[in-house]
C-alpha cells in the first residue's frame, strides 16, 4: 500500500487523480494544496472523509511546510501537479507563474531529495518523483508533425516558459543528485470539475447562460484533446512502471480546431437543451491571444508501446459526458461564476502607446 503525496490535488487534474487513486487502488493519499483561486475543495467532496485521504493546506514554496509534511507522512512517491496553468493569466501576471512553477518545484525537489537521502536502501529504491508537465513547452507546430519526447523545447508564453524551467530542474535533480524522477508532458485536458477559464468549460457555461461564446481570432488554432480520467490513468501507469529518468508524452489523439470544439459544444446543447437552439448563433470571434501558438499535437506512441496505455474516451464520447456533467452539476459551478470568476477575458495586452481599452466581456 503506497503512501503518495499529490501536490495540487484540489485542482482539476489533481482532484481527478486523487479520486481515482482512492477508488481504484489501495494507496494512502496526502493532498498538498495552497487552495488558490482555481482549487476547489468541492471537487473532492465525495472523498474528503475517506480513511486513506489526508489534506494538508500548504504552499509548495514553503520549505518548512514541505519538510514537516514529508517527515510526518513518509511518502513512497510524489506526484507533482501543483502549478499555475492558464496562459492568459501568465500574460497578465508572469511573476506568480515563476514563483509557483519554478521556485515551488525547486523547493519541492530540494525537500524530496533530503527526505529520499534519509531513507534506508529498500525505501530509496522504491521512491519516485513524478513531475506532470505540458506539451506547451515544445512551442508551436505547423500543419504537420507531432511533439515527441525528443522534441527540442521552444516555449512561447510565460506559462510554458515556467513549465519548461521546472522540467529542466527535475531532469537536473535526476542527473546530478540521482533522485529517481519521471516526467510526463500532456496535451489539453478536459472533463468534469474544470475551472471555467479554460476553453471547454467556459464555452459550456457561456452557452448555458445564453452569453456570447468567444473564439480567439479565426478559431483555427489546433489542440489535441485528452480526457482527464484518461490522463490520470496514464500518470498512474508511469508512476508504477515508468523507467527512471524517462519522459512520457500523453495525448488523446483528438486534434480539433478551437472552432470545431465550440461548434461541437453547440451541437450537444442543441440536443440536450433544444429550447434554446440553435446555440451556434452565440459564437463570437474576438481579438486573438498575443503569441497564440498555432498547433499542438502529441505523439503518444512511447507510452502505448512501453506501458500499454491508450485513451478510453474519444473526443466525442468525452465531450458528451463533460457537457452532461456541467448540466447536472450547477451546484459546483454556480458559486464560481457568481464569485471569483465571471467569465471575463484575461491576457489581453494593450500595445505600448495604444490607450484604447480591450473588451473584458469575453474570454
Amino acid at each position: 500500500m503506497q503512501r503518495i503525496i499529490v501536490t495540487g490535488g484540489s485542482g482539476f487534474i489533481g482532484s481527478a487523480l486523487v479520486r481515482q487513486l482512492l477508488a481504484e487502488t489501495d494507496a494512502f493519499v496526502c493532498n498538498i494544496d495552497k487552495l488558490t483561486y482555481a482549487a476547489n475543495p468541492a471537487s473532492l467532496a465525495s472523498i474528503e472523509e475517506h480513511p486513506r485521504y489526508t489534506f494538508a493546506q500548504a504552499d509548495i514554496c514553503s520549505t518548512a511546510a514541505l519538510s514537516r509534511i514529508f517527515a510526518s507522512w513518509r511518502p513512497d512517491a510524489v506526484m507533482h501537479l501543483a502549478a499555475e496553468t492558464h496562459v492568459d493569466r501568465s500574460i497578465d501576471g508572469p511573476e506568480q507563474f515563476i514563483e509557483t512553477n519554478v521556485v515551488g518545484t525547486f523547493r519541492l525537489l530540494s525537500v524530496a531529495r533530503d527526505y529520499w537521502g534519509s531513507l534506508d536502501p529498500r525505501q530509496r529504491a522504491r521512491f519516485r518523483f513524478l513531475h506532470v508537465s505540458t506539451d506547451e513547452v515544445f512551442g508551436s507546430l505547423g500543419s504537420v508533425g507531432y511533439f515527441a519526447e525528443t522534441t527540442p523545447y521552444s516555449p512561447r508564453s510565460p506559462y510554458s516558459a515556467s513549465k519548461a524551467a521546472s522540467d529542466h530542474l527535475v531532469r537536473a535533480w535526476g542527473e546530478t543528485f540521482k533522485l529517481p524522477t519521471l516526467i510526463t508532458n500532456c496535451s489539453n485536458n478536459y472533463g468534469p470539475f474544470q475551472f471555467p477559464e479554460k476553453l471547454i468549460p467556459l464555452m459550456i457555461l457561456k452557452g448555458l447562460m445564453g452569453e456570447p461564446m468567444p473564439v480567439y481570432g479565426s478559431g483555427n488554432n489546433v489542440r489535441d484533446w485528452l480526457h482527464v480520467d484518461d490522463h490520470v490513468r496514464a500518470l498512474r501507469l508511469v508512476l508504477a512502471h515508468g523507467e527512471i529518468d524517462e519522459t512520457y508524452n500523453i495525448g488523446g489523439g483528438s486534434e480539433r480546431t478551437n472552432l470545431e470544439v465550440v461548434m461541437a459544444v453547440c451541437r450537444l446543447f442543441d440536443e440536450m437543451r433544444p429550447a434554446s437552439a440553435p446555440h451556434q448563433r452565440l459564437i463570437a470571434f474576438v481579438q486573438d491571444r498575443p503569441g497564440h501558438d498555432h498547433r499542438y499535437a502529441i505523439d503518444a506512441s512511447k507510452i502505448a508501446r512501453e506501458l500499454g496505455w491508450k485513451p478510453r474516451e474519444t473526443f466525442d464520447s468525452g465531450l458528451r459526458k463533460t457537457v452532461a456533467w456541467y448540466l447536472a452539476n450547477e451546484a459546483w459551478w454556480r458559486p464560481i461564476v457568481e464569485g471569483r470568476y465571471r467569465g471575463h477575458r484575461l491576457g489581453v495586452q494593450t500595445p505600448i502607446g495604444d490607450v484604447s481599452r480591450q473588451s473584458s466581456a469575453v474570454a
